[in-house]
């Protein structure tokens, strides 16, 4: 479905005081301000004169105020909690703490909201609201890549996708980290009010009216932190140590002493991630390497990191990245001297850093990264890893 179309009906009505104009958003104390001031921004500046149509913004409390963020900041909200049930769409644009639960008050008003015919949206850490209020139940979501794993891990009923911008699923949306909340903002947006809406608010803000990619060029994890207790660390570790010889998901089990379906269970229910998706993420990241610091030829290159060929190379590069791999390399070296990598005293040239982020932070930290995401967003889940397969339960293909 393309992403100018609208989104599919909820499937429920709107109840007859609530309003389709009508946004609220819902704050709670511990919030970051930048996540937080989103969708204030977004929804709540009148910009008619730039052919934006105008939404009604409710700001309310989550909980008792005052509500405390960035820099000891403490915020008073015009409205509490039942101020939600005039509203159309409600937001929550972050959540203080992935590690403790949200008021029980906030999930009824959320779950009421949402049986109404409302559409919820959580951005960021806003996820993980939704999900403790049951909404993302069986549903594809995603949220910041630091802690899509702790997401899937806690709520296994909800199909995580750490690879996506944002996720539509219709009357329930979820965002990536900061940034990403004003992708899904200008969506929805898009989808209320249609493309050149969206575009003159995205001109506004001075932002593409839409990215392309998903996450993956800001990942600098292999794998969550929580991995290095458990029994499969060995696994992963050796993995990595021999990614330029040919082996695959069944090898890994075998050296887990698990058969393969209860490796992928275990290997998911830790990373958020498929095995192979993960093996083939980090084939493709040894591939960057290798064609960012030596003068391998794209042979030799996937013969190195363990692809069957370069055929197979190419497209799992093409898929991940959206260029071919020596289209990758002329581009990085365009950019700087021969052998060059750093820049004087380490320094990190911004053209490239601006184009391949995750490529340029190595160079300067030599920092190991992770690259989940197909060439699509929002409700595009075509994969990259497994020749067109959906890697996690729910995923969508693009047409």
């Amino acid at each position: 479905m393309s992403q100018d179309s609208a989104a599919p009906e909820n499937g429920r009505k709107l109840s007859g005081r609530r309003r389709r104009e009508v946004v609220a958003v819902l704050l709670f104390s511990g919030g970051p301000i930048f996540e937080s001031s989103i969708p204030l921004s977004v929804f709540g500046i009148d910009r008619q004169d730039a052919g934006v149509p105008r939404y009604r913004l409710l700001v309310c409390a989550g909980e008792d105020g005052p509500l405390r963020t960035t820099g000891g900041l403490e915020l008073t909200a015009p409205y509490g909690l039942e101020a939600i049930s005039r509203a159309g769409t409600v937001v929550v644009p972050a959540w203080r703490s992935i590690t403790s639960p949200p008021p029980a008050e906030a999930l009824d008003a959320l779950r009421r909201a949402h049986e109404e015919g409302a559409r919820i949206v959580g951005l960021c850490t806003g996820a993980f609201v939704l999900a403790a209020a049951g909404l993302l139940d069986g549903r594809p979501a995603t949220t910041h890549w630091m802690y899509a794993p702790t997401l899937a891990k806690r709520y296994p009923s909800v199909h995580v996708d750490p690879r996506e911008l944002f996720v539509d699923d219709g009357d329930v949306l979820t965002s990536a980290g900061t940034a990403a909340g004003i992708d899904l903002c200008l969506h929805i947006v898009r989808t209320d009010h249609g493309t050149e809406a969206a575009g003159a608010l995205a001109r506004r803000l001075v932002v593409p009216p839409r990215r392309s990619g998903g996450q993956e060029r800001y990942l600098d994890r292999s794998l969550p932190e929580e991995i290095g207790a458990d029994p499969l660390a060995e696994v992963v570790a050796w993995a990595l140590e021999h990614l330029h010889e040919q082996f695959d998901v069944e090898t890994l089990a075998a050296r887990a002493y698990m058969s393969r379906r209860t490796f992928d269970r275990r290997f998911r229910s830790l990373t958020g991630s498929a095995p192979l998706q993960w093996l083939i993420t980090q084939r493709v990241l040894q591939a960057q390497r290798l064609l960012e610091t030596s003068d391998y030829s794209v042979d030799e290159v996937a013969g190195r990191c363990g692809f069957r060929s370069p055929v197979a190379l190419r497209g799992h590069f093409r898929r991940q990245l959206g260029s071919s791999p020596a289209a990758y390399r002329a581009a990085y070296r365009a950019r700087r001297p021969q052998g060059d990598s750093s820049g004087p005293s380490g320094a990190v040239d911004p053209v490239v850093a601006s184009q391949f982020p995750h490529s340029a932070r190595r160079a300067a930290a030599g920092a190991t990264t992770t690259s989940t995401a197909p060439p699509e967003q929002g409700r595009h889940h075509a994969d990259a890893f497994t020749g067109g397969r959906a890697a996690l339960p729910g995923q969508r293909s693009a047409p």
